[in-house]
């Protein structure tokens, strides 16, 4: 801290500190950052500029201090539906971030057999490709590899995907509104190209998503295969008990996911 200590108070070079052990994951979600005394002599600063930072972490609200208990990172992770269906762009406008993409590929290609079975389309029938990264706030989140039948919404590359909703524009101007999807999710190291596109350090973990959405007839109108950031984001479910479930079609079906895939 000693080269900073002339260009900015010492409160706020440790306010900086703590930020950067947040940013690199040296200190994680809910952990308890240690006491004002430990705080002191690791940092070589008063009592008074350990509090003052604190204080302006926890109205920053990174940190929230719990009176006679500690003060604690702030889980900063944006909760995920895993039981409703929302386009990307709709459930983050619900917690009231500002979401844009980048769009990496955007055209028509053929259906191969595996997306043939996947869209329950012909072998060869033209397919629309959407290749996305997704920012939430100005910085990258996710990214979705999109593929629909194009018979069911011609023309839609027409659109500006940077800054439109694919579920909106199909909904409004195709009258093909999502209505029910089924969707597996694991966890895997991010590979390099999805590091990169993603400003993560590998290794990195993110969630992947392959999912088939469906139309209220039960026709499939999207295929995607997505990956976001564990950093960014946990998943909410609601859960009852009820009767046993059946092996669902989607789960039959072999998931062939290549990371790369779309490049």
């Amino acid at each position: 801290m000693n080269g900073e200590k002339q260009a900015r108070p010492l409160y706020q070079v440790l306010v900086k500190t703590i930020l950067e052990q947040i940013r690199t994951g040296e200190l994680q979600p809910n952990q308890r950052l240690p006491s004002e005394g430990e705080l002191c002599r690791i940092h070589s600063v008063g009592r008074n500029t350990v509090r003052r930072a604190l204080q302006e972490l926890n109205l920053r609200g990174v940190v929230k201090t719990v009176p006679g208990v500690g003060t604690f990172v702030v889980d900063a992770r944006l909760d995920k539906t895993a039981h409703v269906l929302y386009g990307f762009s709709d459930e983050m406008q619900l917690h009231q971030r500002q979401v844009s993409s980048h769009v990496l590929d955007a055209r028509l290609i053929a259906a191969d057999p595996f997306l043939a079975r996947r869209l329950q389309i012909q072998l060869g029938a033209e397919v629309v490709f959407l290749y996305r990264v997704r920012q939430v706030d100005g910085e990258p989140a996710a990214i979705e590899r999109a593929y629909l039948p194009h018979n069911l919404c011609p023309g839609i590359l027409q659109h500006d995907f940077t800054r439109q909703s694919l579920y909106h524009v199909l909904a409004t101007e195709y009258g093909r509104r999502p209505d029910h999807a089924e969707q597996v999710i694991e966890a895997t190291l991010a590979t390099e190209e999805v590091a990169r596109l993603l400003n993560l350090t590998p290794p990195a973990v993110v969630f992947v998503f392959h999912r088939e959405t469906r139309l209220a007839g039960g026709q499939v109108i999207e295929y995607v295969d997505s990956e976001l950031r564990a950093d960014r984001f946990r998943f909410l479910a609601h859960l009852s008990l009820g009767e046993r479930l059946e092996e669902s079609a989607f789960r039959r079906l072999p998931v062939l996911f290549d990371a790369g895939a779309g490049d």
